[in-house]
């Protein structure tokens, strides 16, 4: 692809230079005053929370609930880079399988410096800051993933708690916001999980009381009390952004980039209304306000994200790049239509307004989309944290009615199997976990004794002891390890000779 040497680099003075097919605010940089602190500026967040913003400045709304933003890790320090040098602004481009249409948008008026927590707490302290947001990663909420719980003795939270005037995570810092806030009589703020997590309202409460109840336990009874968490569910595919999308960029749109946000079209907010001191109206930006969010939350969770996983391993194991391709081989298709239709969403409770089998047919034609450029190691990223949410709470209820988990069980085996290190053709497969070493280890002495990896207790729990799921399980893997992927996928579709 040819390169655009008359790109415009990005910058508030370059928006008006900007070619005419891009779309870019209407709204001046002066008009907006922050009123929300968000941590974890990422892709996703870039693509989702900044574009409902955009959607409501542009229409001259929610003006004073511009995003400041804040991170606790190196990735924030390289993000941070990269956006300031182009205003804060961000390119984002959203792509059908049809049709692709960027947009500048404009709703960050600053970043405060990575890991300065006197700089982030003093922000925190102010008052016009109403809502504390965060893409902390599934990952980054502390749980214990057996268990379901905030796990109080991870080292980090163990520091936080000897060194509550010193923070270094994120809940750290947020209870040191709200102790400052509270010893000034100002109103708390709302505390607004945006992460991919089962009850992410919840989980956040626990996170950031769990950590306050080891430093004063009376001011943990204050958070739980007036400290609004609200549940949601967010849903948009935003993969990682790489040269090839900066070059698509700067040659189709004519933008130079630092960091330019690629997401598909499809985009859903679903959120409990719980907000301690008031909120932009998200409603009128297409997000959905719901009493309740559990239903929509359990059908995203197993049906779209456990269906990625579903898509991933046995892709991943057969060598295939991106998530499209996936899609568009006919074992790996028919291998997530089955254990969907058989025994993901038999078990999904309804969901208000929603046909369950529609909602698959738009997660497959999402996963189609070959201009997203996902990739089948994305989904395949950080199984240990995502199993435990996406795919064994399916299994544990199937069990507990008595039912089959033929499918699942396989999918089970076949992350077992991608976990020991190379793909059906003897390629390395390079560390794709925070655990890997561990799962490695696992994963390779289950070949001999599958149970190996069954006894990781903190990802299966007491699922791990089901005979059905032990026998199903190590049945497959043994397949799989004798057979390869594509063979065992045609005998558990019935296509085996």
């Amino acid at each position: 692809m040819p390169t655009n040497t008359l790109a415009i680099p990005l910058s508030l003075a370059n928006l008006d230079k900007l070619p005419a097919g891009v779309a870019r605010p209407s709204y001046a940089r002066g008009d907006l005053s922050p009123g929300i602190l968000h941590f974890g500026i990422g892709n996703f967040h870039r693509a989702h929370l900044q574009v409902y913003l955009d959607r409501l400045m542009n229409a001259g709304k929610a003006r004073d609930f511009a995003i400041l933003g804040a991170g606790v890790t190196p990735y924030d320090v390289k993000m941070r880079d990269a956006l300031e040098g182009q205003d804060w602004l961000s390119t984002v481009v959203e792509q059908s399988a049809a049709v692709s249409a960027a947009r500048v948008t404009g709703v960050m008026t600053d970043f405060l410096p990575p890991m300065d927590g006197a700089a982030i707490i003093r922000a925190l302290s102010d008052p016009a800051i109403r809502i504390v947001s965060l893409t902390v990663t599934e990952g980054g909420y502390f749980v214990n993933p057996a268990l379901g719980k905030f796990d109080p003795e991870n080292p980090a939270i163990v520091a936080d708690a000897r060194a509550p005037e010193n923070p270094k995570t994120v809940f750290g810092l947020i209870l040191a916001g709200l102790k400052a806030r509270k010893a000034a009589g100002v109103q708390p703020f709302t505390v607004m999980s945006c992460d991919n997590v089962p009850h992410n309202g919840k989980v956040c409460r626990e996170a950031v009381a769990g950590l306050a109840e080891a430093q004063d336990k009376g001011f943990a009874a204050w958070v739980r009390d007036t400290v609004a968490f609200p549940n949601a569910m967010v849903d948009r595919i935003a993969p990682a952004t790489s040269d090839r999308e900066r070059g698509i960029v700067r040659d189709e749109f004519g933008i130079e980039d630092a960091w330019p946000v690629f997401c598909e079209d499809f985009l859903q907010w679903v959120v409990e209304d719980d907000f301690t001191a008031g909120r932009p109206a998200f409603e009128e930006a297409g997000a959905e306000f719901v009493r309740d969010v559990t239903p929509w939350e359990m059908m995203k969770i197993r049906i779209l994200n456990g269906g990625h996983a579903i898509i991933a391993y046995p892709a991943g194991l057969m060598d295939i790049h991106f998530v499209h391709e996936g899609m568009e081989h006919p074992l790996v298709r028919a291998f997530l239509q089955k254990v969907e239709r058989d025994e993901i969403i038999p078990i999904v409770p309804p969901v208000p307004g929603t046909d369950l089998d529609g909602y698959f047919r738009k997660v497959e034609e999402r996963c189609l989309n070959p201009k997203i450029g996902d990739t089948i190691r994305r989904l395949c990223l950080d199984g240990s944290n995502r199993q435990p949410k996406f795919i064994i709470p399916s299994i544990a209820d199937r069990l507990a009615q008595g039912l089959p988990v033929d499918g699942l069980a396989l999918e089970s085996a076949l992350w077992c199997r991608y976990c020991a290190g190379t793909t059906d053709s003897g390629a390395v497969i390079e560390p794709n976990d925070p655990n890997w070493d561990r799962l490695t280890g696992a994963a390779q002495a289950a070949k001999s004794d599958p149970m190996a990896w069954l006894g990781m207790r903190d990802i299966y729990g007491e699922t791990a002891d089901a005979p059905a799921f032990r026998t199903a399980f190590a049945d497959w893997l043994g397949m799989l390890w004798r057979s390869g992927t594509a063979e065992t996928l045609q005998r558990y579709l019935g296509q085996a000779e």
